[in-house]
């Protein structure tokens, strides 16, 4: 005779069967395609990012995401308005500057350094030791950079004329070099790059010094990752869970700079591992401090 039992377990064979059969003709939702442009060059300052990408922390938000690097935050956001790149990585003050320009349909969606790390960087030999030391000198720029935007107000705060400064175009990549070979006076450079900047100025037989803008009171907001306005309001899903992974990377960094370097380099050979890791530890400090404690990324 056949067993009692043998009906309820072919029952269950036949489900499971149904339910593989099922997972078999279901179509899978592809992952949304996401292209994040960063503002700069890809220094460990970005290590977040590029090391985020390859541990999954967009993955696990159903996004697959592709990060190229920047030319300064003017480019990365004509670059966002014109629909090159979906999210970007820009300063505020050239995304506002712009905005009331041109109208460029982006916006800021979320501040990432609480204050300001703008900066330039002058040869030691220069012997330019503040702000004043500059009328006259020759500084490099890229179109829309935001150090050109706020440098009138730091000039004013240093008690230096700025129309006595002159401005010289230049390629982002190029920048460093232009400085220690002299052929510019100063650099526009968040203070965060130093570390790897000051090693190739070393190896030239020159140092670098900082000025930073904040040292003549200039604390303000600087760079946050921006979006196009059709973006924001047509697919509020996809940027709601973009910004969660990139919190979860941010503050995965944060945590393990290590592995985050690691990654980083991996992605971007040309990035030294301890030039990675001077760039994220200074980054880290304009990112989690008292004020983003207080109110929060």
């Amino acid at each position: 005779m056949r067993s009692q039992r043998s009906t309820p377990l072919r029952s269950l064979a036949r489900s499971a069967l149904g339910a593989a059969l099922l997972m078999l003709v279901t179509p899978v939702v592809a992952a949304d395609k996401v292209h994040l442009q960063t503002d700069w060059i890809p220094s460990g300052e970005h290590a977040m990012y590029f090391g985020g990408w390859t541990k999954g922390f967009w993955e696990e938000q159903d996004i697959d995401i592709n990060i190229t690097r920047g030319y300064g935050s003017g480019d990365t956001v004509t670059k966002i308005a014109g629909g090159a790149a979906d999210f970007g990585i820009a300063d505020i003050g050239a995304l506002i500057t712009a905005r009331a320009r041109t109208g460029v349909p982006v916006k800021q969606i979320m501040q990432t350094y609480t204050h300001s790390p703008h900066s330039l960087f002058v040869l030691k030999s220069s012997g330019i030791t503040t702000f004043q030391g500059l009328e006259d000198k020759k500084i490099g720029i890229t179109p829309g950079n935001s150090h050109r935007v706020y440098f009138p107000k730091v000039a004013e705060r240093a008690g230096t004329d700025p129309s006595k400064i002159i401005w010289s175009n230049s390629d982002a990549s190029a920048m460093a070099a232009l400085l220690i070979s002299k052929k510019i006076d100063a650099a526009p450079f968040f203070a965060m790059h130093h570390y790897y900047q000051n090693k190739a100025a070393m190896r030239a037989g020159e140092e670098i010094v900082v000025l930073p803008f904040v040292e003549t009171g200039f604390a303000i907001y600087a760079t946050g990752l921006v979006a196009r306005d059709d973006m924001i309001e047509e697919n509020p899903d996809l940027v709601r869970r973009f910004l969660i992974a990139n919190r979860n990377a941010m503050e995965w960094a944060r945590d393990n700079r290590e592995e985050a370097c690691t990654l980083h380099v991996e992605r971007v050979p040309e990035v030294a591992h301890d030039d990675c890791m001077g760039s994220l530890d200074a980054t880290m400090t304009f990112v989690f401090n008292d004020h983003s404690s207080a109110t929060g990324l």
